[in-house]
């Protein structure tokens, strides 16, 4: 191990590290968004960055909240940027921690793009996306040979809050599997139009709420269903929307719900 971290990249003075902090649970974190954590001089963070994570910085690190949540107060995206950008010329060791992946539906490349246009030196640490380490976690494999060797990766609003202008029918009909991020808000419109276009209405649906994190809950559910039981439920984002037969296998593969019912931590 002491091997391995003593080939970490440095994290330089005036640069920011781009990292994906995962999907929730501080034990998906890679070595380097690790590392990251424990030498940064500034760290600006997401909404959905755990306490327990936060947790992990330097005894001298500066934390900024720069959190994005819909229909709430948030943060311009130009201004944390400028931000970042702000502190890299102060010398600082910037570290922009984001939930899941900085570049699945996380506004990273956006960052990148304007920290290269400033001539800020910058690394882009993956991290395990909601969408991928989300579903394990709820009993869900992603894919499985009998079910699809495909799978669609949905933002569930565009970058004005509305449901996105996709080929609909394209989607419906060519991917077995549907993942939809952040798509609570739409999820009435989303689910008539994948039945409009040719889903079947009882097809199986899994609404996965704070994935991975011991709050952890997941509604089943059928497409036609879904928005109705989704209210019924009275929890509130995050969630992923899983849609397909792969949501059929969670009874026999809900590892981490055995956990949680015995009250341990994953």
């Amino acid at each position: 191990m002491e091997n391995i971290l003593n080939k970490m990249p440095p994290f330089e003075a005036g640069s920011v590290w781009l990292v994906g902090a995962g999907p929730g649970d501080a034990g998906l974190l890679t070595l380097y968004a690790y590392e990251a954590l424990r030498q940064a001089d500034v760290l600006v963070y997401d909404a959905l960055v755990g306490q327990d994570i936060l947790e992990l910085t330097g005894p001298d690190t500066i934390l900024e909240y720069a959190g994005k949540r819909g229909g709430k107060p948030s943060p311009k995206q130009n201004d944390i940027t400028e931000r970042l950008i702000a502190l890299a010329r102060e010398g600082k060791k910037v570290l922009r921690l984001k939930g899941g992946d900085p570049y699945i539906f996380g506004r990273g490349g956006e960052e990148a793009l304007t920290l290269a246009a400033h001539n800020v030196p910058f690394r882009v640490i993956p991290g395990i996306s909601s969408g991928v380490g989300g579903l394990p976690y709820a009993g869900i494999p992603l894919t499985h040979r009998e079910t699809n060797s495909a799978v669609t990766f949905l933002t569930g609003h565009d970058a004005s809050g509305k449901i996105p202008n996709v080929n609909w029918d394209h989607i419906a009909k060519g991917s077995p599997v549907i993942v939809v991020y952040m798509g609570v808000k739409h999820i009435r419109s989303i689910s008539e139009r994948l039945i409009r276009y040719g889903r079947n209405k009882s097809e199986s649906v899994a609404i996965i709420f704070k994935a991975t994190t011991e709050d952890q809950k997941v509604v089943i559910t059928t497409l036609e269903t879904a928005a109705d039981d989704l209210d019924k439920s009275k929890l509130k984002p995050p969630a992923l929307i899983v849609i397909g037969d792969v949501v059929k296998l969670r009874p026999e593969l809900d590892w981490y719900g055995k956990f949680l019912a015995l009250g341990a931590k994953g």
